[in-house]
């Protein structure tokens, strides 16, 4: 087998160093960054013509999203994070179609106009919407977690699970967005301080830490 996974670590690139991890499969890392010199250069445009990191490159199987290559690599290498049958791999589908549509948008823009964006650009009023914006889809995930013992699916730590926390990481910096979803904290928790994502985080020069 031969898998390369394409984007630096300080990218979503870091789900599928964690899920690679997870798995416990060999894998090339090429640290492609941003810009002209990185995902926009001729050489990486021929594997994701988007422009965008990351992406994969699997015994000649190109796979573009991480959200879609942590199913693809669930899929393939099976295991405890793999659907055990339909239903739970339409379910695994279904909660990372979520995370990418109906939280993402709004935790990214929290973090951007919280953190990440220069103090003169962040928007406090947009910063303010976002965070209002990520209550209906926490509420629904806490209300999840509880009824699923701790876990979105078969009561287990699945892909399902590192996709949506690798979505809920963006709010580490306002942890207030997490006030009152004790099984919401609890499960991120346990999830981004797992022995893989410990060792794809330290690759980004960070140990995460619960919200």
């Amino acid at each position: 087998m031969s898998l390369t996974i394409y984007g630096t670590p300080r990218s979503r690139a870091v789900r599928n160093l964690w899920m690679a991890h997870e798995l416990a499969i060999p894998f090339v890392h090429e640290p492609v960054g941003f810009g002209d010199d990185g995902c926009r250069s001729p050489g990486f445009l021929a594997i994701n013509p988007n422009g965008h990191i990351p992406a994969i490159a699997d015994d000649g199987v190109v796979i573009w999203e991480s959200l879609a290559i942590n199913l693809y690599l669930a899929r393939k290498h099976g295991g405890p994070l793999a659907p055990a049958d339909l239903g739970e791999e339409g379910r695994m589908l279904a909660w990372t179609l979520w995370a990418a549509t109906e939280f993402e948008p709004h935790a990214a823009q929290a973090m951007y106009h919280t953190a990440f964006y220069p103090p003169e650009e962040r928007d406090p009023a947009k910063a303010a919407q976002a965070l209002g914006a990520v209550g209906a889809p926490l509420a629904v995930l806490d209300d999840t977690l509880a009824k699923g013992g701790g876990h979105l699916i078969g009561g287990r730590f699945t892909v399902a699970d590192l996709n949506v926390a690798g979505c809920v990481f963006y709010l580490r910096f306002t942890p207030q967005a997490l006030a009152g979803r004790d099984h919401v904290r609890a499960w991120y928790a346990e999830a981004i301080t797992r022995p893989a994502a410990l060792a794809a985080f330290a690759l980004r020069g960070e140990v995460p830490a619960p919200i």
